[in-house]
């Protein structure tokens, strides 16, 4: 019998990205983000990083080295601070002679009660997932309209929303109001960004296991999370990165102000 559990052999690189030019927010440690710049440049790309720890990023640098050949450039970017924001897509796109993706995968959880949580705790979340995402995509279109309007290339975004968008889970009142105004965002930029050739789309994951998820996780929820799912465990972060490099693709070309749910269950 098929142990559903078992991890599938990693996805090698088809070609995907050949020449894109893509930059991707919080890039550093060991989670989506990391899993999504190697991945990009598998497919072919070529990457720009960014996150808010510089010494973090550096170690992304070595690894992604070490993993691909590839040393991208990066910039430290809060995606809390507009000026972190347009310099990043500035240096981005000076380093790369241009942006044909942007990946948002910057966010920011906690677990709290909602008649126990401070206005400082539903803010900082709001502020990093939902308004950090604003101003990552605000950003982004607005270097990417400029580019359509000069030589009709557009571009493509892709978020980082989440299952719990659309469900409940006790303690993250924040965290999903955060995500759910990331996927209402993701379908209205969309809609915008389809007039000056610029498709936004968003991935909402349900589980994806990485080392500081352990951290931040008792074993005990975590093992209750992965018995929801249909193959009873989280997904590894490149099962995300592989959606996420699909929306980048061509391969999506008609797909805009969609949300997939990167789930092994219904969302």
């Amino acid at each position: 019998m098929t142990d559903l559990t078992k991890v599938p052999d990693y996805v090698p690189g088809h070609g995907l990205l050949k020449g894109k030019r893509v930059v991707i927010t919080a890039a550093a440690g060991t989670g989506i983000g990391f899993a999504a710049a190697k991945k990009c440049i598998e497919e072919g790309a070529i990457v720009f990083i960014s996150d808010i720890h510089e010494g973090r990023l550096q170690k992304a640098q070595d690894a992604l080295e070490s993993d691909t050949g590839q040393r991208p450039d990066y910039a430290i970017c809060n995606v809390t601070v507009q000026d972190d924001v347009d310099n990043l897509i500035s240096a981005a796109g000076k380093a790369l002679g241009g942006i044909d993706v942007v990946i948002n995968n910057a966010g920011l959880g906690g677990t709290a009660d909602l008649v126990d949580m401070t206005d400082d705790q539903w803010m900082v979340v709001l502020d990093v997932t939902l308004n950090g995402c604003f101003r990552i995509n605000r950003a982004a279109m607005q270097y990417m309209k400029d580019a359509y309007n000069s030589n009709g290339s557009g571009g493509v975004i892709v978020n980082n929303a989440s299952v719990l968008g659309w469900r409940a889970q006790k303690g993250q009142a924040h965290y999903a109001a955060a995500k759910a105004g990331v996927m209402a965002l993701t379908r209205c930029a969309g809609v915008e960004g389809a007039t000056f050739g610029v498709r936004v789309n968003a991935v909402a994951p349900s589980l994806a296991l990485h080392p500081f998820l352990h951290k931040v996780t008792s074993k005990e929820l975590l093992a209750e999370l992965e018995a929801k799912e249909a193959y009873g465990r989280g997904s590894e972060v490149w099962e995300q990165a592989n959606v996420m490099v699909f929306l980048a693709s061509d391969y999506s070309s008609y797909m805009t102000g969609e949300v997939i749910s990167t789930s092994s269950q219904r969302a």
